[in-house]
């Protein structure tokens, strides 16, 4: 339950604490006097969209805070606060900063929090209900969320979205792959023919490099030709020859290291020199042996080239390996379309065993939802006849729909006020009034359902007046009994019931208006009551109908 209501620096509120009691409190005042402004303060906590006009003009800041006794919930609130890593307390407090700048944080027991996350822990210990959502009852989704709140039906929502998401996925899947299928079909031709002509020119990475050097090569055979033999002339020649040269030279130098010491090192290396510029003499020797012009071999090369020329102009790449990483595409869109059939058979093998198991699923959640509409319509029926409309009847009319993350159920609330009157869909028959005292036997059907703590009302009894608001201040007192009940209202049959009666009224300082909220006494509260039956200044008959309205 709400324990405590903090909020300072609000719009017209600079500072102002409620302390909650159980059961049934009322909140009164003339209208503009404030009290949207405090429902506003409690949407912040409830993780509302925050909006920097609201902090009060000339403060940087304003705080909202909630206090609430979280131990009846804890089978329900401590599994979101071990999620989010929150240390449990025997109260939860929920804070929420705004700054003038429109930068906003949200607490719960002093920890950051995301708004996300705020919205969970708030949505499962109060519930408001503000004039506007008398409008969710014309929704079909609203309709079915009832439902299913009343027939309990999460774990079988759990079970069919399991499936469903499952379902969803492998659906789209199959759609994927046959459009590909077909795409990729109408191109194997292409593909096949491409992936032949790379794969029959047996390529190889370094080839082209290759083959160019050497057709450079024998295209200037006679100039190498040359060039080497004057080269091997010069290093072997009998007489003059580097090699022999280099031989006398260190045979001198190895003479005189007998006499020298420092000499023989200067012999191994001439030794080491000589050895090499053998072993040079010997590989030109070979390499001018070798140069000899080959036509054929030119021609091969020639024709090779232009192969590999001619791809890569068609393919428009610059190298083999390029043409390589074609070809191997070219091969695994080959397989790849050669494996859709296999893919696609597999698919719809899943997809036929989903379908039985998303049917089985979607007819246990139906069978669950169908369970309590007759249930729905008989509680609804029984209070609508204590809000006065003897006549009303309603229907919960289940039909079918394509299967949906909701699963396979659309709901429609049937209803009619008159009798003998045509059962039809509440958003085109229903007045205000009506939807008003349908909207708080459906408040009174789910508060017990879904376990909440506290619930308010901003008005629900906008409509209705006379004996239809004392019966409905009848209703939410006896909601009080099980749950912590706090309505807003401007009708004293309903006020009159409240344990706990709160007025709010603006006040004027010398630099401003503010709004304020004080606890009334038992005397306040029957002149209160009274000027909300007559306007100030009561009479005696005005006084005397409060107090018969207060049981005194």
């Amino acid at each position: 339950m709400l324990k405590r209501l903090y909020i300072s620096q609000y719009a017209l509120i600079d500072t102002l604490e409620l302390d909650l009691a159980d059961g049934f409190s009322v909140i009164t005042g003339e209208t503009g006097a404030g009290k949207s402004i405090i429902m506003g303060a409690l949407a912040l906590v409830m993780g509302a969209r925050a909006d920097a006009k609201a902090v009060r003009d000339g403060a940087t800041k304003c705080v909202v805070e909630a206090v609430f006794s979280v131990n009846s919930q804890r089978s329900t609130v401590n599994s979101l606060f071990e999620e989010y890593g929150l240390d449990w307390e025997e109260e939860c407090v929920i804070r929420r900063e705004l700054t003038s700048a429109g930068k906003s944080r949200a607490f719960v027991n002093d920890t950051p929090v995301t708004l996300q996350q705020m919205r969970a822990i708030a949505s499962l210990l109060i519930d408001i209900h503000s004039q506007h959502e008398n409008l969710l009852l014309n929704s079909s989704d609203f309709q079915l969320k009832i439902v299913d709140i009343i027939a309990q039906s999460k774990d079988e929502k759990d079970a069919y979205r399991a499936v469903y998401d499952e379902w969803r996925m492998t659906t789209q899947k199959l759609a994927e792959v046959r459009e590909m299928a077909e795409k990729w079909g109408a191109e194997r031709d292409y593909a096949q023919f491409q992936f032949e002509q790379l794969n029959d020119a047996n390529l190889i990475a370094t080839e082209q490099e290759e083959l160019e050097e050497e057709l450079e090569r024998l295209n200037h055979v006679e100039e190498i030709k040359g060039d080497l033999s004057e080269a091997l002339s010069r290093l072997d020649d009998e007489q003059y020859g580097i090699v022999l040269q280099m031989r006398e030279v260190k045979q001198k130098v190895a003479h005189t290291a007998r006499y020298m010491k420092q000499a023989e090192a200067l012999t191994e290396r001439l030794e080491s020199l000589y050895v090499e510029l053998k072993d040079v003499s010997a590989e030109v020797a070979d390499m001018c042996a070798d140069m000899e012009f080959d036509p054929q071999r030119k021609a091969w090369i020639e024709e090779r080239l232009d192969v590999i020329y001619s791809l890569e102009q068609k393919h428009r790449v610059s190298s083999v390996p390029e043409l390589i990483a074609l070809r191997d595409e070219y091969d695994a869109k080959l397989q790849r379309i050669d494996s859709f059939d296999e893919e696609i058979a597999t698919l719809e093998k899943e997809l036929s065993t989903l379908n039985s198991q998303l049917s089985t699923e979607a007819k246990r959640l139906t069978a669950k939802r169908s369970s309590v509409c007759e249930k729905i319509a008989d509680y609804l029926v029984e209070r609508l006849q204590l809000l006065g409309m003897l006549n009303a009847r309603i229907e919960v009319r289940m039909s079918a729909k394509d299967y949906a993350l909701d699963g396979a159920d659309v709901v429609e609330f049937l209803f009619t006020a008159n009798k003998n009157a045509e059962l039809r869909p509440i958003a085109s028959i229903a007045s205000g009034g009506e939807i008003a005292r349908l909207m708080l036997a459906l408040k009174c059907l789910i508060a017990k359902s879904a376990e909440l703590p506290t619930i308010i009302f901003d008005e629900i009894d906008t409509g209705v007046s006379g004996d239809v608001a004392g019966r409905m201040g009848e209703m939410m007192d006896e909601m009080a009994r099980d749950i912590q009940v706090l309505t807003i209202s401007h009708l004293p049959q309903i006020a009159a019931r409240g344990v706990q009666h709160f007025k709010v009224f603006k006040q004027d300082t010398d630099d401003a208006t503010i709004t304020r909220v004080v606890e009334l006494s038992a005397s306040e509260r029957e002149l209160e009551i009274a000027e909300m039956l007559s306007g100030k200044n009561p009479s005696e008959a005005a006084i005397r109908a409060a107090r018969e309205l207060l049981g005194k």
